[in-house]
């Protein structure tokens, strides 16, 4: 009887798990989807065609502005401004880029206006991407009929020490 109640529990632990009520399957997650690639911006620090500054972009609650971030040599100031009162301002913080909104009509393009420091004129104006890393501006005459541009490129480098924030940046812009 020893041998039959041995062979018995042995039975059972052998066959038990096939007699055993199988675990659910915990469901499979569905495979990730691949991460969307970020989509370029206009929006961060470009340096102007000549070499000789650089422009941060920043989307503010009004639009895109954009202003001078870095000279070369010795900053100057803006002496051919209209304003008496601006015409001592240094060009470092100064807005270039004013009130970018995005096109209506044109997907990626940006319009408004920029001023020129040069000539202490402000210009129709249009900024798309040419590519991820240059970004086209165009200042236009003649109510947009003639249009002359450059082309930027991006920096890469991250913001010096003691740069404003985006937020600071768009506090400081004149409305």
């Amino acid at each position: 009887m020893k041998v039959f109640h041995l062979a018995a529990v042995a039975g059972l632990l052998i066959a038990g798990p096939a007699f055993a009520q199988p675990k659910p399957a915990s469901p499979k997650p569905a495979p990730a989807a691949p991460a969307a690639p970020a989509v370029p911006s206009v929006l961060g620090e470009w340096l102007v065609e000549d070499g000789t500054a650089q422009v941060r972009v920043v989307s503010c609650a009004d639009g895109v502005w954009g202003i001078i971030s870095w000279t070369k040599g010795e900053p100057g100031v803006d002496s051919k401004n209209p304003d008496p009162a601006k015409q001592t301002r240094s060009v470092l913080g100064m807005p270039i880029l004013l009130g970018m909104k995005p096109s209506a009509d044109k997907p990626g393009r940006f319009d408004g206006e920029v001023y020129n420091a040069e000539e202490g004129d402000n210009y129709i104006s249009h900024i798309s991407l040419s590519s991820p890393d240059l970004l086209r501006i165009e200042g236009c005459v003649l109510g947009g009929w003639i249009c002359g541009g450059q082309d930027w490129t991006r920096v890469k480098t991250p913001p010096q020490k003691g740069a404003l924030t985006d937020q600071a940046v768009c506090s400081e812009l004149p409305r």
